[in-house]
C-alpha cells in the first residue's frame, strides 16, 4: 500500500512541485492538499494520511499549532516540518509540538523521498546532533529548571537508562553510545526502546527535547 502523503503549504507552486516528485514514486501517493492549517485539520477529519509535509508560515493557522493539534489526536499521521532557513525557530517549535523532524524547502528530491519513507517507518529524520544544535540556539526559550512533572518521569528510568538518554541527547548514535559505555549496539537499542516506552515518547528527537526541558542536558550539550 502506498504511503499516503498530505501537502500543507500556502504556496500552490511549491505544492505542485512536491506533488510531481511524489507522483513519480510507486510507493507514494499524494492524497490531500491544504493551503493553511485550518483547511488541513478539516481535510484530515475525512482523509486517511500517513505523512504530512507541513509548512510553518501560513495564514489562519500556522504549521506549528496545526502540528500540535494533529499530534494530540489518537494515532496521528507523522509530520515533517518544512522550513525556509536551517535552525529556524519554527523548526524548534515544530519539534516540541510533536513533529518527527524538519527539512529545508530546497531539499534535494532524493532526500525528501528518503525522509518521507523514514518517518513512515517510525524513524525521526532529524539527526540528534542537529536537533541538539537547534535546542542550543533556542535554549533560552525553555523554562528554567525544567518542568517538574516531567522531571519526576525521569525517576522511572534506571541509572543506565538515564546515562543512555543523556548520550542520545548529546547527539550520539547507538554505535557511538555502545562504544562509550562498552555495550553491544543491540543492548543500547533495547535501552533506547525502554526509555521511549517509559517516558511515552515517540522517537529520539523527543528524547532530546525532553532532556533539555528537564535540565538533564543543558545548552552546549553538557549533562
Amino acid at each position: 500500500m502506498p504511503i499516503r502523503v498530505m501537502l500543507v503549504d500556502d504556496q500552490v507552486l511549491l505544492r505542485t512541485g512536491f506533488r510531481m516528485v511524489l507522483a513519480a514514486q510507486p510507493d507514494m501517493e499524494v492524497v490531500a492538499e491544504a493551503g493553511d492549517g485550518v483547511e488541513a485539520l478539516q481535510v484530515l477529519r475525512s482523509t486517511a494520511v500517513d505523512v504530512v509535509l507541513m509548512d510553518v508560515r501560513m495564514p489562519k493557522l500556522d504549521g506549528v499549532e496545526t502540528t500540535r493539534r494533529i499530534c494530540s489526536e489518537p494515532d496521528p499521521p507523522k509530520v515533517l516540518i518544512l522550513t525556509t532557513f536551517d535552525l529556524d525557530e519554527y523548526a524548534f517549535s515544530g519539534l516540541k509540538a510533536g513533529a518527527s523532524g524538519f527539512m529545508l524547502k530546497d531539499v534535494p528530491p532524493g532526500e525528501l523521498l528518503t525522509a518521507i519513507r523514514s518517518v513512515h517507518s517510525g524513524d525521526a529524520v532529524v539527526a540528534p546532533s542537529t536537533t541538539r544544535r537547534l535546542l542550543d540556539r533556542f535554549a533560552p526559550m525553555l523554562p528554567s529548571g525544567g518542568k517538574e512533572p516531567q522531571r519526576k518521569e525521569l525517576e522511572r528510568l534506571t541509572d543506565r537508562e538515564r546515562e543512555v538518554m543523556m548520550l542520545v541527547a548529546q547527539g550520539l548514535s547507538n554505535g557511538e553510545i555502545a562504544a562509550r559505555l562498552v555495550l553491544s549496539e543491540a543492548t543500547v537499542k533495547t535501552h533506547v526502546g525502554r526509555i521511549l516506552t517509559k517516558l511515552g515518547l515517540r522517537d529520539r528527537v523527543q528524547v532530546v527535547v525532553l532532556a533539555y526541558e528537564t535540565g538533564l542536558v543543558r545548552a552546549g550539550g553538557q549533562g
